[in-house]
């Protein structure tokens, strides 16, 4: 799991190609590719330079005006929090460079239409991260409302169709283990306890589980979880059919912990946490998060389960008591 706080910002990109000819199409009724590969690179580098801007400037109006979704709901809590911490913006401010983009675009009728920007980041070592941007009309502008960071490796071959498009999975797809529109509130249940798991035991999952156990009674502290599934608009899921019959599916999910104390523990709460509490922590805290997870859904009728390719959690509330 990867705990984010703060928008990561990002560097300008050189814009593509500009599109050719003039031709109307009506989106809502044809079947056609979601975004052309020149506007997605300037969609990428326009989300680029307002990141790093926000970032540098700790400016969490700007994050969405590019963010919406887990995405905006994290990075425009933790830029907020950073604010107040240092009003006077980033002081070590260093963009984040994304390079080598490559577009998964689905044909697509209705709205509202995605598309996935795979880029190569200056973090790490063969780092690449995910970004599916999504917008609901012709009319507004798109958004980045999912960030996923697979391993090096670990992202299977996406299907496509006789056009070289990435091949979309609405909600209701079948043939899957679990339908897309599904997994987050399959997801949720498992963490509350949910019997019968279709998830393959991993860090996102069984040790999540048992780091929860271990954490829920203390000598100092109780603490309570509740896993609710992040589904409607931007926080709908988004999936891609993989080559071997599968999914790829992104999905939000919200996530509150409360951690009550014995009388005379001394509570020690961190700058950021502190910058989004309201309320004064005597005895008690209650923090809220949101996670964006991208895992892979095996076809139906197998033994395989469901496995996480990445999860991201950001910290977006906390109330003391």
């Amino acid at each position: 799991m990867i705990r984010r706080r703060l928008c990561w910002g990002a560097a300008a990109l050189a814009a593509a190609l500009p599109l050719a000819g003039c031709t109307t199409v009506h989106g809502e009724r044809e079947n056609i590719p979601s975004v052309a590969p020149a506007e997605a690179a300037r969609v990428l580098a326009h989300f680029a330079a307002v990141n790093n801007a926000a970032v540098k400037a700790y400016d969490p109006a700007r994050i969405t005006e590019v963010e919406a979704g887990p995405l905006g709901a994290i990075d425009a809590a933790g830029v907020r929090a950073k604010h107040t911490n240092n009003p006077a913006g980033n002081p070590s401010f260093s963009p984040l460079v994304l390079s080598d983009p490559k577009f998964l675009i689905p044909r697509q009728t209705g709205w509202p239409k995605f598309f996935v920007a795979d880029t190569a980041v200056n973090r790490g070592t063969n780092a690449r991260w995910l970004l599916v941007f999504r917008r609901a009309a012709a009319s507004v502008p798109w958004k980045a409302d999912f960030l996923a960071v697979p391993g090096p490796g670990r992202l299977p071959d996406v299907a496509t169709d006789g056009r070289g498009y990435a091949v979309p999975a609405p909600a209701a797809a079948t043939g899957l283990l679990v339908a897309p529109g599904r997994v987050a509130s399959a997801y949720t249940a498992y963490l509350q306890g949910g019997a019968d798991p279709v998830f393959a035991d991993g860090p996102s999952t069984s040790q999540l589980l048992a780091g929860r156990a271990d954490r829920a009674r203390t000598p100092n502290s109780v603490t309570q979880y509740a896993d609710q599934p992040g589904q409607g608009g931007d926080f709908a899921p988004v999936a891609l059919r993989t080559k071997d019959g599968g999914a790829l599916v992104f999905f939000g999910t919200r996530y509150q912990s409360r951690s009550t104390y014995r009388a005379g523990y001394r509570l020690t709460i961190d700058p950021d946490t502190r910058a989004l509490m309201t309320g004064t922590p005597r005895t008690s805290v209650t923090l809220s998060n949101v996670g964006q997870q991208l895992v892979l859904v095996p076809p139906a009728g197998g033994t395989a389960k469901v496995s996480f390719l990445s999860r991201v959690v950001g910290l977006v509330a906390a109330r003391g008591e």
